[in-house]
């Protein structure tokens, strides 16, 4: 997979849904491992809509990371293979999945699946992607 602009362009206007769970339930997500997670990429933030956004040098790509309290997190504008990797650490370290329109859920691992409520292993696509490039296959497959 290439870096830049074209990639961006591809999962632009896309908006893809972190969520964590344990035992079917929603738990809340981790905040200090997300700000650890992303703090070296911020280039703005604005805390009256919780939104984040990050970039990577070289054009690695950039995304809008909005934060709402500690159960959920939107992100959009995304693309290039540095911020796919970053979307990957988060889902490993959080303990958490994407959720994408239409009844798509990626998982870091294979056990993770066993976390989701039953709905969503029994009725919707559940997508094993452990990296950047993979999450990024799985997006544009579903």
């Amino acid at each position: 997979m290439s870096t830049g602009a074209t990639d961006l362009e591809k999962i632009v206007s896309y908006d893809v849904f972190m969520h964590r769970f344990k035992e079917g339930e929603s738990a809340p997500l981790d905040m200090n491992v997300l700000q650890e997670v992303l703090s070296p990429y911020v280039t703005a933030q604005h805390p009256d809509t919780g939104l984040l956004q990050i970039a990577a040098n070289d054009d690695g790509g950039e995304a809008d990371v909005y934060v709402k309290g500690e159960s959920s997190i939107t992100i959009n504008h995304f693309g290039g293979d540095v911020i796919m990797n970053v979307i990957s650490e988060m889902l490993r370290r959080l303990g958490a999945v994407l959720i994408l329109p239409g009844g798509t859920v990626i998982v870091d691992r294979d056990d993770d699946r066993y976390h989701l409520p039953s709905y969503m292993r029994d009725e919707w696509s559940v997508v094993v992607a452990p990296s950047g490039a993979e999450i990024t296959r799985a997006i544009r497959a579903s």
